[in-house]
């Protein structure tokens, strides 16, 4: 067995601990959720609704939020939330949520929604999607988040770094009034 202590790629990389916090994985929170389109959920051209995927999407980034802060959180924003292929009545949709940045009391979450093929597990992209959770109390106040995000390889120092500019663009947008 090859000894990998000495392997820098393979230890946490240090973001959002700057304060002290202790750190949780990106793998600690993250979630997957399976549905199949039923009739509810399509319409006239049986394809699914728009609103109804976001519903599932909201819910997958609320739990991988939740598992992430340990407590109760609000969607604050809805970020890049574009359809690239259709999921019909009866197609089995995956959506996939992780943590990819962690502020003082906000998180972002990325969705990715496919669709699977039951005989060959293949899967195509539905949607992609960046939503904002804050972490709140029992009155809806927004509270620290308790735990930084340990990012442990070069995908999730990326995915980091490109919540960092989504971040400042949504901040320019608010400045603006848009």
């Amino acid at each position: 067995m090859m000894d990998n202590s000495s392997d820098t790629s393979l230890q946490p990389i240090s973001y959002g601990t700057q304060d002290g916090r202790p750190c949780k994985r990106v793998a600690d929170s993250y979630t997957e959720s399976v549905r199949i389109v039923t009739h509810p959920d399509v319409n006239g051209e049986n394809r699914l609704f728009g609103g109804r995927l976001m519903e599932w999407i909201d819910e997958t980034a609320g739990i991988a939020a939740r598992r992430h802060c340990g407590g109760s959180v609000t969607t604050a924003c809805v970020d890049t939330l574009q359809f690239k292929h259709p999921a019909k009545l009866n197609d089995i949709v995956v959506i996939e949520a992780c943590v990819t940045h962690v502020g003082h009391s906000s998180l972002e979450i990325q969705v990715i929604s496919y669709v699977e093929d039951p005989s060959s597990g293949e899967r195509a992209i539905i949607n992609t999607a960046y939503l904002t959770e804050v972490h709140v109390n029992s009155e809806g106040v927004p509270q620290e988040v308790q735990f930084g995000l340990a990012l442990t390889n070069e995908k999730e120092r990326l995915a980091w770094e490109a919540a960092e500019k989504r971040i400042g663009i949504r901040q320019t947008r608010k400045e603006f009034g848009f």
